[in-house]
């Protein structure tokens, strides 16, 4: 099988992979809910989705630092990446041992054609189509519920000390886009840090539950720059996590909508 990955690196493989490791949390997810559970022989220590799963299967490093010997141990047939969560140096180390598959994503159209693909890749082609059309139906549904509403300039943080956002070409950003909110540091590229004062240009400021643990505590730190009735919670994986954890993603929003901006009007 001829396979081209998402950033149109070329590989064959030879039979569909009965051995796999996946190296970023959300595609783990993703592997699980497609039924390939019992193929995972290799995970990181931040695939905590589902809970148990870091019991089952071995362990091999994390996002950017992995044990190359305990992977190649492993014998796996397929390894999967991200060209955000990984590192090049990574991918180059680990091709010698297998191919290696990087996923590239920043919207929901590049995350349905990832599950495309692991569905083709695995075997698990009806799967993933009935995934694939789940997703999209939340996808309608929740640009009905957004559509009249009244767009609001945003500020979503991943870190403190130093204090960074979300900026734009982000698969964040493209989220918050579905959510008719406006990045008002969209014209900064990835994840930069930034000039507190500028979230005076906020309607609301978005502190995120990873990767760093946002708390009720850090509202008050930012409280000094904009109202604290302005600042909110929010649950980071259904803005930051692709694949199958698009399938709940659009009920959260919703729900969150309806309980934090229960005023926000067309």
């Amino acid at each position: 099988m001829q396979v081209q990955d998402q950033l149109g690196r070329n590989f064959q493989l030879k039979e569909t992979p009965k051995r796999i490791i996946s190296l970023v949390p959300s595609q783990t997810e993703l592997l699980v809910d497609l039924g390939l559970r019992e193929q995972l022989v290799g995970i990181t220590k931040f695939c905590v989705h589902p809970v148990e799963l870091r019991k089952e299967v071995e362990i091999v490093g994390g996002t950017k630092e992995v044990k190359l010997e305990k992977i190649a141990q492993l014998q796996p047939d397929l390894i999967l990446c991200n060209k955000e969560e990984n590192t090049f140096d990574m991918v180059t180390q680990l091709e010698p041992i297998a191919p290696v598959h990087v996923s590239n994503i920043s919207t929901i159209e590049e995350s349905l054609v990832l599950i495309k693909q692991y569905g083709e890749i695995f075997s698990v082609e009806e799967k993933a189509k009935t995934l694939i059309a789940k997703i999209q139906a939340g996808l309608k549904d929740f640009q009905e519920f957004v559509r009249d509403k009244k767009p609001l300039k945003v500020a979503y943080f991943i870190w403190r000390k130093p204090w960074m956002v979300a900026g734009g070409d982000t698969f964040i950003d493209h989220l918050l886009q579905q959510n008719h909110f406006e990045n008002i540091f969209a014209e900064i590229p990835r994840y930069p840090e930034v000039d507190l004062h500028r979230l005076a240009e906020a309607d609301l400021v978005l502190l995120s539950s990873e990767p760093f643990p946002f708390q009720e505590k850090h509202i008050e730190e930012l409280s000094k720059f904009i109202e604290p009735e302005k600042i909110k919670l929010i649950d980071g994986e259904f803005f930051s996590w692709y694949g199958s954890r698009l399938a709940k993603a659009f009920s959260y929003f919703k729900k969150w909508h309806r309980a934090e901006l229960p005023l926000r009007k067309g």
